[in-house]
C-alpha cells in the first residue's frame, strides 16, 4: 500500500469501524491481485489447459459413446483419472499439480513485499491493528484463489456441456460444489504456507522455499513415503508395508486432495484404503451418494482443514512477533 492512499484508508476504516480494518485490507490487496500481471498469467494457463483436457476428454467419450452411456457419473469422467472403457484425462490432478503455484504466486510476497518496499510502517500508522494486516492479506488472496478456481470449473461444465451435449444432474453438480470448496482449502494450505515464509524471510526466499516445498512433496514424496514405509513395516509383509505407505503418505496435502478427488468426483469409489482381493470380490457394486462419498473422504477433509489452520496460525503468531520499525 503506497503512502499516497493512507488517507484514503484511515477514511475507510472509520467508515468500518473498530475491529474491521482487515476488510478494508482485504478490498485492496484483491483489488491488487486483480489487476495484476500474474492474475492475468495464472488465469490464462488454467484456461488453456482445462480446455484442452476437456476437449480432449469429450472426444474420448463421445468416440465411445455406446460404451460411455452406461458409465455411472459420466459428465464427472470430464475431470477424473482414466479408466476403462473411455479414456478419461484427469483435470483434478492437474489441479493437484497447478494448484500450488496459484497459492505460492498470491502470498509468497505478502509481508516481505511491503517490508522491503517500506510500506508496513506506514500502514500500522493507520487505523489498523498488526492481526488485521495479516487476516486481511490472507482474505484477499483466499478469495482471489476462490474465484479463479469457481470460473476455472464454470467454464469446464459449459465447455463440456457443449462437447457432449448433455447437461451435469443435480447430484453431480452437487459433486462439483463440494470439489470446488475442497480445492479452495488444499490451495489455501499452500497459501498459508507462501504467507508464513513471506513473514520470516525475504520475497526470493520465500518463493524459493515455497517451490522446494511443492517440487519435494509433488516429484519426490512418493519415493520418501515409500522409503519410510519400509523402514517401518515388516519387510517380507508387502500388504503391511503398503498399508504403512499410504498412512505415511497422508501427511502431505496433495495426498489428502487427490484422494478427496477420487471418490467425490466418481460415485463408483468406496474407498481410499487399500482394498484386498477378497474384499472387492464380496463388495456390492453401487454408486455411493454425495453424502456417504463425504464420508470416506471426511477425514481428508478435516486434515486439509488442520493443516491450513496450523500454518496460518503459525504466519500470524510470527507477524505478530515481529517487531516493525519506521
Amino acid at each position: 500500500m503506497s503512502e499516497a492512499t493512507a488517507p484514503m484508508h484511515a477514511l475507510a476504516l472509520a467508515d468500518e469501524g473498530v475491529g474491521h480494518g482487515w476488510r478494508v485490507v482485504a478490498r485492496k490487496e484483491f483489488a491488487d491481485h486483480l489487476r495484476s500481471i500474474r492474475f492475468l498469467v495464472l488465469a490464462a494457463i488454467l484456461a488453456i489447459v482445462t480446455a484442452a483436457t476437456v476437449v480432449a476428454a469429450a472426444g474420448g467419450i463421445r468416440s465411445v459413446a455406446s460404451q460411455a452411456m452406461g458409465v455411472p457419473g459420466i459428465f464427472l469422467r470430464l475431470l477424473t483419472i482414466e479408466s476403462p472403457p473411455v479414456p478419461f484425462p484427469f483435470i483434478f490432478v492437474l489441479m493437484n499439480f497447478l494448484g500450488p503455484f496459484l497459492g505460492i504466486a498470491f502470498g509468497f510476497d505478502a509481508i516481505s513485499s511491503e517490508k522491503s518496499a517500506g510500506t508496513l510502517p506506514r500502514l500500522l500508522a493507520q487505523p489498523i491493528h498488526r492481526d488485521e494486516v495479516i487476516i486481511g492479506k490472507f482474505v484477499a488472496g483466499l478469495s482471489i484463489i476462490g474465484m479463479m478456481l469457481i470460473a476455472t470449473t464454470i467454464f469446464i461444465t459449459g465447455l463440456g456441456m457443449f462437447r457432449l451435449g448433455l447437461s451435469p444432474t443435480p447430484g453431480e453438480i452437487g459433486r462439483l460444489v463440494v470439489w470446488v470448496i475442497v480445492a479452495i482449502i488444499y490451495v489455501g494450505f499452500w497459501l498459508a504456507l507462501s504467507i508464513l515464509l513471506s513473514t520470516r524471510a525475504g520475497v526470493a526466499t520465500s518463493i524459493l522455499a515455497s517451490l522446494g516445498l511443492w517440487l519435494v512433496l509433488i516429484f519426490f514424496g512418493s519415493f520418501i513415503f515409500s522409503g519410510a514405509a519400509n523402514l517401518v513395516a515388516p519387510a517380507d509383509d508387502l500388504v503391511a508395508v503398503a498399508k504403512a505407505e499410504i498412512l505415511l503418505s497422508r501427511i502431505s496435502p496433495a495426498v489428502l486432495f487427490s484422494e478427496a478427488s477420487t471418490v467425490l468426483l466418481d460415485p463408483t469409489q468406496r474407498t481410499v484404503d487399500l482394498v484386498t482381493v477378497e474384499q472387492a470380490d464380496r463388495a456390492i457394486l453401487s454408486n455411493l451418494t454425495l453424502t456417504q462419498s463425504l464420508s470416506v473422504v471426511w477425514p481428508q477433509v478435516v486434515g486439509l482443514v488442520a493443516i491450513s489452520t496450523v500454518l496460518f496460525g503459525l504466519a500470524f503468531v510470527s507477524f505478530m512477533r515481529q517487531e516493525i520499525r519506521a
